[in-house]
């Protein structure tokens, strides 16, 4: 005999599992604004650059801002595993941390 699947509680695993997976964006959304110095920045510039940012049509613009943003999370891995020691994996085997979001470091 089949078991009988809950079906309201495997959709409510799936919301719960959503709203932790859009926490965790905006969580490490706030974390680039931090530790790119952006919070610095008040509201309403921050906004006009980012429209600005999704609304170019450049291609090459994009591509460069690409490559300046891969730079800079390259940067700020390498330094965090100079601080962690000089092993660059040290970061990633933290509980919870994310080299590439900069979490393992204070910024400024």
């Amino acid at each position: 005999m089949r078991k009988v699947r809950d079906y309201d509680a495997e959709l409510k695993a799936l919301e719960e599992r959503a709203r932790a997976i859009k926490a965790r964006r905006v969580e490490q959304l706030g974390q680039l604004v931090t530790a790119t110095g952006a919070d610095a920045l008040d509201l309403e510039t921050l906004a006009g650059a980012l429209l600005d940012a999704v609304a170019m049509k450049d291609a090459e613009a994009k591509e460069a801002w690409r490559a300046k943003g891969a730079a800079f999370f390259h940067r700020r891995s390498r330094k965090a595993g100079r601080t962690a020691g000089g092993n660059s994996d040290s970061a990633a085997t933290q509980p919870g941390a994310d080299p590439a979001s900069g979490s393992g470091e204070a910024s400024g």
